[in-house]
């Protein structure tokens, strides 16, 4: 399963080819040699060996070091007319601005996060060095691309002056629509990497309140990550029928579940945009997400129109879910057109434009 950010860059970047750009992206090599290959008119540069992006439940600094270091020397023999580069893990920010100075081509840093104080929450009083590196990022360039409002919003903290345009995250409406509902039914769904910030824990929590309303509940957790094992020793002990069912196959396999779902939930409070919250939506499936300013996909939700944005807690998260629950099929229209607006045609026209009037 692809997270958030490599989904945009990978849809942005077919789309772009298809408009006839010559679209080239350099990331880390996940594949076997060559290093370089072509998808689907374009051309992927892997710069350094693959690696985990982990440890010990956090993302590593020396990964993220290593790929700003191995990306330069490529940036610079690129020819680029502009370079897109995402604000995280920063390092290759640095170098991105490097090769802008050196080759005279501008640079746009495309933010999907701001992470501001949450940064001693993640790392302690080393959380001090991350907020630097974070402030000095946001200092590289003019020009930047928010995906998200409340993201846009952050920015300001950094000392960017406005306005920031909002290119959102968008999906693949036709694609969405093709894929039939799974065989099994769930009433509640999640998908996502496990770590702390999804908050995965508080929603299982919220499932005992929700079982009582609902005896015979049935739960899917979509994805993996570091916090797994201890979830499903929770949900043991909590009595709860949960499958934690891994990464599925592909991505049709994520949708046909999501469709066979009644409510999918996202307590996360670090979600730059949450596509995942608009692939349920245009499944016709309501929202519950967490009333957090760290989680943007709150920015999606209308108020019993589409879902529900609910306090971290574990009674009023499992509210919400009651209430989403209730909300299925009889809102399922709704929560298709809140969707509609985020077809990635159009995301693409958008940014398209903004590299085109820098």
């Amino acid at each position: 399963m692809k997270g958030g950010v490599e989904k945009r860059i990978h849809e942005v970047s077919v789309r772009l080819a298809d408009r006839g750009h010559e679209v080239h992206v350099y990331g880390m090599r996940c594949w076997s040699d060559p290093a370089t290959i072509e998808r689907d008119g374009v051309t992927l540069h892997g710069v350094c060996p693959g690696e985990g992006l982990y440890a010990d439940g956090r993302r590593t600094v020396p990964q993220a070091l290593r790929f700003g270091k191995a990306v330069l020397r490529p940036l610079l023999a690129s020819g680029a007319d502009v370079i897109d580069c995402q604000n995280f893990p920063y390092f290759s920010c640095f170098a991105a601005k490097a090769a802008a100075v050196r080759r005279g081509f501008p640079l746009v840093v495309t933010w999907h996060e701001v992470w501001g104080d949450y940064w001693y929450d993640y790392l302690g009083r080393r959380g001090v060095f991350g907020k630097a590196v974070e402030r000095l990022a946001a200092g590289l360039t003019d020009h930047h691309v928010a995906v998200s409002p409340s993201t846009a919003r952050a920015l300001a903290g950094l000392g960017v002056a406005g306005p920031v345009p909002v290119v959102p995250n968008g999906i693949d409406l036709a694609k969405i629509a093709a894929v039939a509902p799974a065989a099994e039914e769930w009433d509640v769904i999640f998908t996502g990497r496990l770590i702390r910030e999804k908050n995965v824990d508080l929603l299982l929590r919220a499932l005992v309140t929700v079982r009582e309303e609902v005896p015979d509940l049935r739960v899917l957790v979509v994805g993996d990550g570091p916090e797994r094992p201890a979830l499903e020793a929770l949900a043991r002990d909590l009595g709860l029928a949960v499958t934690f069912a891994g990464f599925l196959p592909d991505y049709d396999s994520v949708i046909a579940a999501m469709k066979a779902s009644r409510v999918f939930v996202l307590p996360s409070t670090r979600e730059g945009f949450g596509i995942a919250a608009l692939e349920a939506m245009a499944c016709g499936v309501p929202v519950v997400t967490a009333d957090h300013p760290g989680n943007a996909a709150g920015d999606l939700v209308v108020e019993g129109v589409n879902g529900y944005r609910s306090g971290l807690s574990a009674g009023a998260l499992g509210e919400g879910i009651l209430a989403g629950l209730d909300l299925h099929r009889a809102r399922a229209a709704d929560c298709r057109d809140t969707a509609a607006a985020y077809d990635w045609g159009r995301i693409v026209e958008v940014l398209e434009k903004v590299y085109q009037n820098i």
